[in-house]
C-alpha cells in the first residue's frame, strides 16, 4: 500500500496562492510601445486568445509541478507485504580452534574418517542453519584469535566463512584466553553501541560464547581462567567443548598400536572456564557426541519463540521530484522562449 510519512507537507499546497495576494506584483514596463497605424490588419483577437491559452496551460504546469514537489517532500513509500521476524534478543559466538592438533582424524561421517576440524564444520554449520533470530559471530584462534565475523543475523554467512577455515590458519598452538578475550571486547562493544543507539529496549541482552577446542592454552596473552572471570563480570556466559577421541589406533613400522589423541585435552580448565561463567563443560569424543552437544544447546539456550511483524518500504519520492523539475525546466524554456 501506499504511504506517507509526512501529511502534513500537504498543508502547504496553497502557499503559492498566499504569495500571490499578499506580496505586491511586479511593475510591468509600458516605456516601449510600438504605434501602427493599420493595426486592424492584425488579427488581434487571435493572438490575444492563443496568449491566454499558453498562459492557463503553463499556469496548470506550474501548479502541477508544485504538487509533485509537495508529494516528493511528503516522503512517500512502498508498504510492502508484512514479513515476521523471529527474535530472541541473544548475541551467540561460537570460537573454534583450528590449531595444528585439529587435523587429527579421529571423527567418523557417513562412514568416512575425517579430521576434527570436519566434523566441526558438518555440526556446527547445522547448529548454525537452526539459530532463526539471534545474532550469530565467529571467532578462529590458534597461536593468535581474531574476529571472522561479527555478529549478525545472516546466518548464511557465518556458516560459509566457517567452511572456508583452514588448519593453522591462525597458527599451530592455542590461544584459549585470547580468545575468550576477544570475545569479551567483542560484545563489550557491542553492548556500548546498543546503549549508544537505545536499541535495548526490552530487558538485557543474553551474551553466550561456545568455546570449541582439542587441547590445552600454549599460546596467547591471557590466562584462560582469568579470561573466563572477566567474561563473568561482563555477563558472558561460556559453553565450553572439548572434542577429540579417548583412543584410536595408529600404525607404525612396529605394527598397530592403540593411542590416546586427546592426551593433550585440559579439561580442568575447560571445566574450570564454564564454571565462572555459569555455563557448562561437554565432551565430544564422536561425531555423535558432538551433535548431540549441539541439540543439547538448542534446548539450554532456546530459539525465538516470539517474533515481530516487519514491512518493507520502498521510497517513491524521486519519481515525483524527477517529474516536477522536468515541468519546471519545461515552463522556464517556454517563458525564455516567449521573451
Amino acid at each position: 500500500m501506499l504511504n506517507f510519512e509526512w501529511y502534513w507537507v500537504f498543508l502547504m499546497l496553497p502557499l503559492p496562492w498566499v504569495c500571490r495576494y499578499l506580496l505586491p506584483a511586479s511593475k510591468s514596463r509600458e516605456d516601449a510601445a510600438l504605434r501602427v497605424p493599420f493595426l486592424q490588419d492584425f488579427n488581434s483577437v487571435t493572438v490575444s486568445s492563443l496568449r491566454v491559452r499558453k498562459n492557463k496551460l503553463l499556469f496548470w504546469l506550474a501548479m502541477l509541478a508544485w504538487l509533485l514537489l509537495l508529494v516528493a517532500a511528503s516522503r512517500p513509500q512502498w508498504l510492502g507485504d508484512p514479513v515476521e521476524l523471529p527474535v530472541t534478543g541473544r548475541d551467540l559466538m561460537m570460537a573454534v580452534d583450528l590449531s595444528g592438533s585439529m587435523e587429527i582424524e579421529d571423527f567418523f561421517v557417513g562412514g568416512k574418517q575425517v579430521d576434527r576440524l570436519t566434523a566441526t564444520k558438518i555440526v556446527a554449520g547445522e547448529f548454525i542453519e537452526r539459530r532463526v533470530g539471534d545474532r550469530l559471530g565467529l571467532i578462529l584462534f590458534g597461536r593468535q584469535a581474531y574476529l571472522q565475523t561479527p555478529l549478525t543475523f545472516d546466518r548464511e554467512t557465518v556458516k560459509s566463512l566457517l567452511f572456508e577455515s583452514v588448519i593453522g590458519l591462525a597458527g599451530k598452538e592455542t590461544a584459549i584466553g585470547d580468545a575468550i578475550g576477544l570475545a569479551v571486547k567483542r560484545f563489550r562493544e557491542t553492548k556500548a553501541y546498543n546503549a549508544q543507539n537505545k536499541k535495548l529496549t526490552d530487558g538485557t541482552q543474553d551474551q553466550i560464547l561456545i568455546l570449541l577446542t582439542d587441547g590445552a592454552n600454549t599460546a596467547g596473552e591471557v590466562e584462560p581462567v582469568k579470561a573466563a572471570e572477566l567474561a563473568a563480570k561482563e555477563g558472558l556466559k561460556i559453553y565450553t567443548l572439548g572434542i577429540g577421541a579417548d583412543e584410536m589406533m595408529v600404525r607404525s613400522l612396529f605394527g598397530t598400536r592403540r593411542v590416546n589423541p586427546s592426551a593433550d585435552l585440559d579439561e580442568d580448565t575447560l571445566k574450570a572456564i564454564a564454571e565462572k561463567t555459569g555455563g557448562r563443560y561437554f565432551r565430544a569424543r564422536d561425531t555423535e557426541g558432538l551433535e548431540n552437544i549441539y541439540r543439547l544447546l538448542d534446548d539450554l539456550e532456546p530459539v525465538a519463540k516470539e517474533s515481530k511483524n516487519f514491512r518493507p518500504k520502498t521510497a517513491l519520492y524521486p519519481w515525483p521530484l524527477i517529474i516536477a523539475l522536468v515541468l519546471a525546466a519545461l515552463i522556464l524554456t517556454v517563458s525564455s522562449l516567449r521573451r
